[in-house]
């Protein structure tokens, strides 16, 4: 037995103890910051015996904390995502220009990076109207659905998109890009404009105008957009704003300039 999946003191590899553990706190989203147990083990099809004594010890530890009858994500998750190197470097050099296209825009502001086959949301300026949107800090979509998805894939290795599409297109609304040679011409016009677009692909409702970010290593880095309901927000409009001020953020992280402004 490799020491990675040593066993645990109630018998279970360490390995799938991790595995349950992510689990559990994966199931927390937006609509549910707060989950007894038994909805913990249901959402997390656990048993909910695992799931009580996990809990016990994530508490403990501070990554849960206990309201009353009820858990929540600990402050100790928060402590530890600010120091992801990828997050915190990328979110600290596009503040400022965030908060410009947002105050340019008039509109909520996204910027995020790609892990996997899906995009995380590391920073999110809501707009002065505070519409309410489906995306928050932290939170996951499958990269081909979203407006920044599609800006970095599109300047991504060929194996990552493949990656993508290998793990399925998968459909968040009935406009979602769910063919595999859709999104390949999809992501050639991104290349030839540098922007990208969601039109309600993510979300009924929903729509943004993005472009990607690069660093000094000639690599795409993550992408920022300008999103907003669609009845509110003119895409076309918005996109020379959000591709002017992620060139000027790519020039910032010492990339040599792809487009022009």
């Amino acid at each position: 037995m490799r020491s990675t999946e040593r066993n645990t003191g109630d018998g279970a590899p360490a390995v799938a103890v991790l595995e349950r553990a992510l689990r559990v706190l994966s199931v927390f989203d937006l609509d549910h910051t707060e989950l007894g147990v038994s909805e913990l083990a249901r959402r997390a099809a656990l048993p909910k015996s695992t799931v009580h004594r996990m809990v016990a010890e994530m508490v403990r530890l501070g990554i849960l904390e206990q309201n009353g009858t009820r858990l929540r994500l600990g402050l100790r998750l928060f402590e530890l995502g600010q120091l992801v190197p990828r997050q915190s470097t990328l979110r600290e050099a596009a503040l400022p220009y965030l908060e410009d296209l947002r105050e340019a825009t008039a509109s909520a502001v996204h910027l995020a990076v790609l892990e996997g086959v899906e995009v995380v949301y590391v920073e999110i300026l809501r707009g002065r109207d505070r519409q309410v949107l489906p995306s928050r800090v932290g939170g996951r979509m499958p990269a081909h659905a979203t407006g920044v998805g599609k800006a970095i894939l599109a300047f991504s290795a060929p194996e990552v998109v493949k990656a993508r599409v290998e793990a399925g297109l998968t459909r968040c609304s009935p406009y979602t890009i769910v063919l595999p040679g859709h999104l390949s011409r999809e992501l050639h016009a991104i290349r030839e404009t540098g922007v990208s677009f969601d039109r309600e692909e993510s979300a009924v409702g929903v729509v943004c105008a993005a472009a990607p970010v690069f660093g000094a290593n000639g690599l795409v880095q993550g992408a920022m957009s300008v999103t907003g309901r669609a009845e509110r927000l003119d895409v076309e409009r918005m996109a020379p704003a959000v591709r002017t001020a992620a060139l000027a953020l790519s020039r910032v992280l010492g990339a040599t300039p792809v487009f022009r402004a």
